[in-house]
């Protein structure tokens, strides 16, 4: 007899590696930067309403996210069908492969990219399609409408790249959707989409609303400062929209995290204001490592990108000497969040010693 052997897909799934803790250091204020989080406290508002809707812990959530619904639509212009929520923006790409594609089935997306593409396309029991990013971090779009074939039924584009820092024009984005067949679902995930100083950058909005294939998936994560709640949204076509909830996981998104989404999207100018200081403080910081000697790519989400190569996992221990913790990628590079803007000087003193 032999003990329950799980799917051979699921004995493939590649780990999923979390930005760890900074190690305190005696002296130092000790900074995490390894996980793309807000480092302000919650939005006005916010706090209150989730301590309200926590008292309410012994009923379910609604199911349905009406009030999350009816407040995304009024915020974004869009009907309440176009809408899905899920835990995250991550459980929105489970439900994408869940939904749209059988086993073997291909989902084409940029490498390196968001960690959990892989993961939740190989538990799905697709296959992970990656195409490397370009020498500057960039979608090679081109390649990647090239690796479509008669099996791909999902394609994404991670706009800012995760961890990369790149995003993608509107023009590069129309020509790309023009050369994908109708049939395969192009997932354009925005994670970071608040972040974005570029010219041409995307409407995201406008581009869904000109294709019946097009998904955007965006999360209260980032910009919102909501990462321990896990809510994120798609906008989509109504028919794609409706597989998205189909599939999802009933009362995932808590009754706590909807009234704080919801509290986060009455307080836009608050927002606005704390996404251009991370912006501010982003574009600081990449001007002092051009001094230092790095040439990095674009960043446009909230965190830089150093592409150390097999020195990565040097870098990411030299800054944890100095009580900073960074998100290394063995043998390709390290993510350093916009976080305190007092870590930058350690930060810096490090990326000197590392300059090419």
């Amino acid at each position: 007899m032999t003990s329950p052997q799980p799917r051979p897909n699921v004995l493939a799934i590649p780990a999923y590696v979390a930005g760890k803790p900074p190690v305190a250091r005696p002296g130092l204020t000790s900074y995490k930067l390894s996980s793309n989080e807000n480092p302000y406290p919650p939005l006005p508002g916010v706090l209150e309403a989730a301590t309200e809707a926590a008292a309410q812990m012994n009923r379910y959530p609604d199911m349905g996210s009406t009030a999350l619904y009816a407040a995304l639509s009024e915020a974004m212009g869009v009907p309440v069908a176009d809408l899905a929520a899920a835990t995250g923006s991550v459980g929105l790409i489970y439900q994408l492969v869940n939904a749209f594609c059988e086993p073997g089935d291909e989902v084409v997306h940029a490498w390196r990219s968001f960690e959990a593409y892989p993961i939740a396309v190989t538990a799905g029991g697709a296959t992970s399609v990656q195409v490397p990013v370009t020498a500057d971090g960039r979608h090679d779009l081109d390649a990647m409408a090239a690796a479509v074939t008669e099996r791909t039924k999902v394609v994404i584009v991670c706009t800012p790249n995760n961890p990369t820092g790149p995003a993608v024009t509107q023009t590069d984005l129309d020509a790309f959707i023009a050369k994908v067949p109708t049939h395969v679902v192009v997932v354009v995930d925005e994670a970071y989409l608040e972040f974005v100083r570029m010219y041409d950058a995307i409407d995201g909005i406008a581009t869904y609303r000109r294709h019946d294939n097009v998904v955007l998936t965006r999360t209260f994560s980032k910009a919102y400062g909501l990462a321990g709640f896990r809510v994120g949204y798609a906008v989509a076509p109504a028919p794609l929209a409706a597989a998205l909830r189909a599939v999802s996981l009933p009362f995932g998104v808590s009754h706590v995290a909807q009234a704080a989404a919801i509290a986060s999207l009455a307080a836009q100018d608050e927002l606005l204001a704390r996404v251009d200081d991370l912006v501010a403080r982003r574009a600081d910081l990449v001007a002092r490592l051009r001094e230092v000697g790095w040439e990095l790519p674009d960043a446009q989400g909230n965190f830089v990108w150093f592409p150390l190569g097999e020195r990565a996992l040097d870098f990411a221990a030299a800054c944890g000497e100095v009580g900073i913790s960074v998100r290394p990628f063995a043998g390709d590079g390290v993510r350093v969040s916009i976080g305190e803007a007092e870590a930058f000087d350690r930060v810096v003193e490090v990326a000197a010693r590392f300059a090419p």
